[in-house]
């Protein structure tokens, strides 16, 4: 148990686990005063039982020093104060439901041996230093303290480690300074808008029988609770607001919070043209891609005016899969916060920016994402001053209630780990909603760091407005039939209290159905006859930009120098060092540039051109195959040093994050980044490609088809190691596969180079396009064992000239065209392989190797160009080193049969389909790479 070090109460880090101490030392003070620890001895001379003195102070009594007896009920008392403070919680008033099942053993009298009469004669000072002045003796502090802890709010902040955060929670609560005065009028605007969220959902409710809404009833108070976020954070400052949630309450939170029209979401139910219903200089609301998403689903841009500033509200676009736009979100707030227009690491403003993140209340505990975005909450590379967590709890998931769906007593428990402050609200109580959003941004702004708010209400009908929970969950919905709401009870309470009338009530009621229902007639017609081709805008269909993407060689040995040009006093490895200045004099000689050299150079020159740079990943700053070395380290102090940060004449951010060991979350927060800053080249590199299994949620839902759903470009780029050197199923496959199939509608490219000169001029032609409308993904099968091998490395002129070829030919074969019989075709590692082969093997003439860079979109023209130049093709191959069932060979099968001249055969060489996908045995592995290479080059 731990007490409060508040100001006023310097005596209390004695108090809690250290009171056996106090109690040793006391029978040392009575033996001799002046031996003691001076703070403990002035709490001594005070703290002394009231009793008759022959020289009677003022008052009529004295102190004296202290009995046992009257200490041990000081000691007591403020350990039922301590515990007030971190039991209150359990017996707060914070279930709107069920006010029964209590515990406030922990917080009697009794428990502690205390009577009334004791507690009165303690000082307020030792148990509640930040009472309000009308707190006068210890019996009113422990009142107060009840009173404040056990409320519609209840605090939960024993997690919270930082003393100076401690302090200040409890001076707010127990000061009572966090809690808003509300006047007549600010009482009756918070009805009108309970009013508002109420009359929207039970408006839809009858007009559009049976449809789909996932209702807010039942946590009304959100919509208020929000506003207060809005509304106060604009006044502090914040330009960007950006908020992330599930589909419980999101109609409500766009209509009322984003701004968007009633008259749009009632044409989106009855099935009518809806885009123009924008009221003329509306925020465009960025929602709509070609084939679109449900309702429910869909997010908005609006511009929140206070006074004279303007804040921008996002509300991010997100699927069923709940919590994974979290990290989404928080990489956006990111983005917003960070001024990238400068060499070196961004500038970061976390007052610029705030996230939002709104939680159900079994998905919480449930998923994940929610922890992996909590502990990205303070990582350097990934903290945005603290996100503001709402959880809507309904305490039901679907039809499965909460004893079945977590092993904690709270939905919120989770957060404790993180050291983050909880408070828990009863979503009946609107006025102690706003208090508890009051608290939270202030908090946030204080120390920078993530608050969770624990909305604690119900859901009023079933998951969806077509379910019966009475079938699963009878007991809890006779509760919540017979339970009236928050604006019924918000509306009596002011009623009672002389606010308003009960007619003018009922107006606000009246005046709120009148408007929806005016607003409905405006809707059109419902579309008979709807597009269902929802075709692609043209500029998507376009293919990519084939423009020049080299750069001069006076330009590219200036920066080659500039990278490897270090202060003098920095003591790099040496064997580091080493490597590093054999890039020296590359581009005199017309050297070879291996992989990290070229991606380094591809950076430096995509900064000098303006565009900002983030990569991220684990180990991305030394590259998990010692590869890259970014950033080099003094190896006698520790200290960093990053050469792309001193580059001439550069005004654009770079910077390079070691990710931690989460792949879900942090491909969210990338793909979060890039879209809200989408003049910056991301890149994510997976440690293995392998690993991005872990992220294929984000693949799915957000990057691959972001564009056709919601009409969200993102330009970021993946990184996937992928080849087969034998180091078993977990080190192999970038599942290249599975991009692939998600491959349509020019929604991203999909790329495995065999050149590091390929490699250079794909990510100069990605940096190229990310503000222009064709942008798109770009994932990269990289290489292991080609990062240092000598047929991957470019010579130093193939980066001056050039740009990137989807398709490269074999250059020891194909010479004399009439002579080939068969064309092998190949991408990435198996190509080198190939090539190696190829240069210890005699009388191909009759064989020529096609290596095919960029895998989607399908070079077809380029592949049929080349072929025309064979006449006397018998049959194409398709070489791959994954197995049939995986990699390119089901994707290219159907297309290379479509090129194919006439009379030619198509095949495939690889491995045979597999469940896994690849072998454990190097041995084994290296048997059946033989068997490849050797099938493709015999005749």
């Amino acid at each position: 148990m731990e007490m409060q070090t508040a100001q006023g109460n310097p005596w209390s880090k004695f108090f809690g686990p250290n009171l056996g101490y106090v109690m040793e030392v006391y029978e040392q003070y009575l033996e001799d005063p002046t031996s003691v620890d001076p703070e403990l001895k002035q709490m001594f001379d005070e703290w002394g039982a009231p009793v008759a003195n022959e020289q009677v102070a003022e008052g009529g009594q004295t102190a004296v020093p202290a009995s046992q007896g009257d200490l041990n009920t000081l000691f007591n008392a403020i350990k039922l104060a301590d515990s007030i403070r971190i039991y209150g919680h359990l017996a707060a008033d914070i279930n709107p439901l069920n006010d029964r099942n209590k515990d406030t053993r922990r917080i009697e009298l009794s428990t502690y041996d205390l009577t009334e009469a004791e507690l009165r004669k303690v000082p307020v000072k030792y148990l509640c230093p930040d009472a309000p002045a009308h707190v006068t003796n210890g019996l009113e502090a422990i009142q107060h303290l009840k009173k404040v802890y056990t409320d519609k709010l209840a605090f939960e902040l024993a997690q919270v480690h930082d003393l100076e955060e401690k302090q200040w929670l409890r001076k707010q609560i127990e000061s009572t300074g966090y809690y808003p005065k509300f006047s007549n009028d600010q009482k009756v605007q918070l009805l009108k808008r309970l009013t508002e969220v109420e009359g929207f959902e039970k408006f839809i409710h009858k007009t559009f029988v049976g449809q789909k809404r996932f209702s807010i009833e039942g946590l009304d108070a959100m919509v208020p609770l929000l506003d207060a976020v809005v509304r106060t954070s604009a006044a502090n400052g914040t330009k960007t607001i950006n908020i992330g949630m599930a589909h419980r309450g999101r109609l409500n939170v766009l209509a009322h919070i984003l701004g968007k029209p009633y008259e749009m979401i009632f044409a989106e139910f009855q099935h009518a043209p809806s885009k123009n219903l924008l009221p003329e200089g509306s925020t465009k609301m960025t929602t709509y891609g070609w084939t679109g998403d449900v309702k429910y689903h869909l997010g908005a841009d609006h511009n929140y005016k206070e006074d004279a500033t303007v804040t921008r509200v996002t509300l991010a676009n997100n699927p069923s899969h709940l919590e994974v736009v979290s990290p989404v979100v928080t990489g956006y707030t990111r983005a917003a916060q960070e001024e990238r227009a400068k060499n070196g690491v961004p500038e970061q403003n976390t007052e610029l920016a705030l996230a939002v993140l709104i939680h159900g209340d079994a998905a919480f505990p449930g998923q994940g994402i929610v922890s992996e975005t909590f502990n990205m909450s303070r990582i350097p590379g990934y903290q945005t001053g603290g996100s503001i967590h709402l959880i809507a709890n309904n305490m039901i998931g679907f039809t499965t209630e909460s004893y079945d769906s977590r092993s904690t007593r709270y939905a919120s428990d989770l957060a404790k780990g993180f050291e983050v402050p909880i408070v828990h609200v009863n979503a009946d109580d609107p006025e102690a909603c706003l208090a508890a959003a009051l608290m939270a941004v202030d908090y946030r702004n204080r120390f920078g760091k993530d608050f969770v708010i624990d909305l604690i209400g119900y859901r009023r009908f079933g998951h969806n407005e077509m379910d019966e929970p009475m079938t699963t969950n009878p007991t809890m919905y006779q509760m919540i039939h017979q339970h009236p709401t928050a604006r019924e009870i918000y509306a009596n309470k002011l009623i009672d209290r002389g606010v308003l009338t009960k007619e003018q009530a009922d107006q606000l009621n009246i005046d709120n159905e009148n408007k929806l229902k005016d607003l409905f007639e405006t809707v059109p017609k419902k579309d008979e006859n709807p597009d269902i081709i929802m075709n692609p805008p043209k500029f998507v269909e376009k293919e990519l930009p084939t423009g020049d993407t080299a750069v001069s060689t006076e330009a590219l040995n200036e920066l080659n120098n500039e990278l490897l040009t270090w202060p003098e006093d920095l003591n790099v490895f040496k064997k580091l060092a080493r490597i590093l200045k054999r890039r020296e004099n590359v581009f005199e000689k017309d050297g070879n540039i291996d992989w990290g050299h070229a991606e380094t150079l591809a950076f430096a020159a995509i900064l000098k051109e303006g565009t900002p740079i983030r990569l991220t990943g684990q180990d991305a700053q030394r590259g998990t195959f010692a590869h890259r070395n970014l950033v080099l380290h003094d190896e006698k102090t520790g200290e960093e040093y990053t050469p792309l940060h001193h580059l001439e004449g550069v005004d654009s951010s770079f910077v390079v994050i070691n990710s931690p060991l989460t792949e879900t979350a942090v491909v969210g927060y990338e793909y979060g980044y890039n879209v809200f800053s989408p003049e910056t080249l991301v890149l994510w590199e997976a440690q293995f490609g392998d690993f991005a299994n872990m992220a294929q949620v984000m693949f799915d839902q957000f990057v691959s088809s972001g564009r056709a759903k919601w009409g969200q470009k993102s330009g970021l780029v993946m990184l996937l190691p992928h080849g087969y050197e034998g180091q078993g199923p977990e080190h192999s496959s970038g599942r290249m596969e599975r991009f692939l199939q998600s491959a349509a509608e020019n929604n991203w490219t999909v790329a495995n180079l065999s050149s590091t000169a390929q490699y250079f001029h794909i990510l100069r032609r990605q940096a190229s396009i990310l503000q222009k409308e064709e942008v798109r993904p770009l994932v990269i099968m990289t290489p292991k064992s080609l990062l240092r091998h000598p047929l991957a490395a470019s010579k130093a002129s193939e980066f001056t000239n050039g740009s990137f070829k989807p398709v490269v030919e074999e250059p020891r074969l194909g010479s004399n065209p009439e002579k080939v019989e068969r064309i092998v075709l190949c991408s990435g590692k198996v190509s080198i392989d190939l090539a190696e082969q190829i240069s210890k093997t005699e009388g191909l003439d009759w064989l020529h190797v096609l290596r095919v860079e960029e895998i989607y979109p399908f070079p077809r023209e380029e592949i049929t160009a080349l072929l025309s130049r064979f006449t006397n093709v018998k049959e194409l191959v398709w070489l791959q080193e994954e197995p049939q069932n995986m990699g390119s060979w089901t994707y290219i099968d159907p297309r290379l049969r479509d090129v194919a001249p006439d009379g030619a055969t198509v095949r495939y060489v690889g491995r045979r389909r597999r469940s896994s996908p690849s072998v454990g045995d190097a041995i084994v592995h290296k048997k059946e790479q033989e068997r490849i290479l050797n099938e493709a080059l015999t005749k």
